[in-house]
């Protein structure tokens, strides 16, 4: 897996972990351009946008690159109303294994999609002209499962409040549909949602209060064409020096990941911790800092042909380091 967090001198760290019984010992420590997002993991290579004058630039550029064997894909400039603005996508197509970029511009109307692809080097309209209605707005963090894409959106205009709704976009057909979530979901503010694979499904944490804490309930995608939510189980805590502060992805068993804040004699400590639904017991998994994201990851020799890091390109390295 890939993770990025801050360590507690607020200083930026993303590593590539190895998922396996020696969790989380050793990785490799990759170095990114400044004011990057990471966009998403597929077969192997990472995709980062990287904002040109800092996060609210309306200009910025696009990697695509395998930190497994230090070659680039594709560096491209991407120009637009802000990253904000948009919804972005990265994906490997599962038939052609040609990776592609996916924006989607919310500010006009009907808002636009164009897909970038590696083998062409351009950008061109989806092969599907089935956009989404118009309402859809604000989308967030992307998933990506079995040659598709999955974010988290919400449509804020005809109805009071937000309706959130699941958009998805086939990297094969390149077609968009969008997925009603449950009754209970839709309304609630889109901050109190976050979307994540577990295993080989698409999850919905949904942010809830018991006895004035905060859990978190594991929502799992169903079906193939008629989608349906499945409640797995409510991750809470039982201990008055630990506070969980969200969940952070899973682990390839199925374990999640929390980030938690724990009471010490110094005050509280921020870390990331493994949480066992069953015993619902709560293990420091030994690496400290704050804000973590989690992306699947798996090493693979695709763009194998392309061109390989230089000092050109932010200085890439990687380092093998005991975390």
């Amino acid at each position: 897996m890939v993770l990025r967090f801050y360590l507690l001198t607020l200083r930026k760290k993303t590593a590539s972990i190895v998922d396996d019984n020696s969790f989380p010992e050793q990785g490799v420590s990759v170095t990114l351009p400044k004011f990057q997002f990471i966009i998403g993991c597929s077969h192997g290579l990472l995709c980062v946008y990287a904002p040109r004058d800092g996060p609210d630039s309306f200009t910025g550029r696009v990697l695509i690159f395998n930190p497994c064997i230090r070659r680039k894909a594709v560096d491209v400039v991407v120009n637009g109303v802000g990253y904000w603005s948009w919804g972005l996508g990265f994906g490997v197509c599962p038939e052609t294994k040609d990776p592609k970029f996916v924006k989607i511009t919310l500010t006009t109307s009907p808002w636009q999609a164009a897909v970038f692809t590696l083998s062409t080097r351009a950008w061109r309209c989806p092969y599907s002209t089935n956009l989404p209605r118009n309402l859809v707005r604000s989308f967030g963090s992307q998933v990506y499962l079995d040659g598709a894409l999955y974010w988290l959106a919400c449509d804020k205009v005809g109805v009071p409040g937000v309706y959130n709704l699941i958009v998805s976009f086939d990297l094969t057909s390149e077609e968009f549909r969008l997925v009603n979530l449950l009754d209970s979901l839709a309304p609630k503010p889109i901050c109190e949602l976050s979307m994540h694979k577990l295993r080989e499904s698409v999850v919905v944490i949904e942010t809830g209060l018991e006895d004035s804490k905060y859990c978190y309930h594991v929502w799992m995608m169903e079906g193939d064409v008629t989608k349906s939510f499945k409640k797995l189980y409510t991750i809470t805590n039982r201990s008055s020096d630990l506070l969980i502060v969200d969940v952070r992805g899973f682990r390839k068993t199925g374990e999640p990941l929390v980030e938690v804040y724990l009471r010490d004699h110094h005050g509280y400590t921020s870390m990331l911790a493994a949480y066992d639904p069953y015993s619902k017991s709560i293990a420091n998994v030994g690496i400290s800092g704050i804000s973590f994201s989690l992306y699947s990851y798996t090493d693979t020799l695709l763009c194998f042909d392309q061109p390989v890091f230089t000092s050109a390109f932010e200085g890439y390295r990687q380092d093998l380091v005991r975390l």
